[in-house]
């Protein structure tokens, strides 16, 4: 196993108590097993299998083509990173020109795998796929193995369906994170968590995610302590391009996403733009920018076009480009 972070350590650990032999690599010296990717090539028995589990991109690009010159024939690596799909092509073409296998494999469950096991999408071909499914089955769920585990399709259906999983997941958390607004809005519910945990047996809205949410709830009543900035992994955006490319409409998908990139802007120039226009054309009242909210003061005060502070005394928007990445390498 080369990348032994979050899910990388846990999914060591799960494996080794289902009996099965791992070794791991990882830059964190307190926790890898061997010293350098060159080291754990050596310590492998012969046919080889090495399960990737590092930062999607570059990072992974590297781990790849410095294993792809140290692999031999017949030894299998597993992609198990939030790659995109169209890069697995790449690197399977890359490794199969050393005689090297490749299978990619799109993984959930989290922080949380170790424990209830890990969801798994995989891709490639399906002898590959049979030649790991004793790692496969001591990392699933527990329970029948098509409820935790499927063989997608060829290189590249692994990452693929773990893409819209996560579009899935944004769609999901943003509906429960609206829900939870509008039930604060009103003032007539005094007990919004516990709304939420009276909904975790027996509705149609009960999900994992919704135990997880009552659980935020429980540990921090009214979420004073987390800042309402998301970051987005890239997944969701690679969800919403497929849906465009292939014509298939997603709103909420796409709704969930760009309400991520509206959370990282204190005071969103759109939405001052629309203020703005409405107090053009219709003479209709604008806030008056706060010191630090950017949701303007309580008295409305109707100005033109040039109200408000000057753009040298507004507060300056962080990086909106995109999510930072998730070192799973630790």
């Amino acid at each position: 196993m080369v990348g032994l972070g979050k899910m990388g350590g846990g999914m060591r650990d799960r494996v080794r108590q289902a009996g099965l032999q791992v070794t791991g690599y990882d830059r964190d010296p307190d926790v890898t097993d061997v010293e350098s990717l060159e080291a754990l090539v050596a310590a492998l028995p012969t046919p080889r299998a090495v399960w990737v589990m590092v930062p999607s991109g570059p990072v992974t690009h590297r781990v790849v083509s410095e294993l792809a010159d140290l692999l031999e024939p017949g030894d299998l690596l597993v992609d198990g990173g939030n790659s995109k799909w169209t890069e697995d092509e790449d690197h399977a073409q890359q490794l199969a020109a050393n005689g090297i296998r490749f299978v990619d494999c799109g993984v959930s469950g989290g922080v949380w795998g170790l424990e209830a096991g890990y969801g798994l999408m995989c891709g490639g071909a399906p002898e590959d796929v049979e030649r790991m499914l004793p790692v496969f089955d001591a990392l699933r769920p527990e329970g029948p193995r098509e409820e935790g585990f499927v063989h997608a399709g060829a290189v590249g259906a692994g990452h693929y369906a773990k893409m819209v999983h996560n579009g899935i997941e944004y769609g999901l958390m943003q509906s429960y994170a609206e829900g939870y607004e509008l039930l604060l809005a009103k003032g007539i519910v005094t007990d919004e968590t516990g709304c939420f945990k009276a909904w975790t047996r027996g509705t149609v809205v009960r999900s994992w995610l919704l135990d997880l949410l009552v659980r935020a709830l429980e540990s921090d009543p009214g979420l004073e302590g987390i800042e309402g900035y998301v970051d987005d992994s890239g997944e969701g955006r690679w969800t919403v391009q497929e849906a465009v490319e292939n014509g298939v409409p997603a709103p909420v998908i796409s709704t969930a996403l760009f309400s991520r990139f509206s959370s990282r802007q204190p005071d969103s120039p759109a939405m001052k733009a629309v203020a703005a226009l409405r107090n053009q054309f219709g003479g209709h009242a604008v806030h008056t920018a706060g010191p630090s909210s950017g949701g303007g003061d309580a008295d409305a005060d109707t100005r033109g076009a040039s109200g408000g502070r000057d753009v040298e005394d507004a507060p300056q928007a962080g990086p909106t480009s995109g999510g930072r990445e998730v070192d799973h390498s630790a």
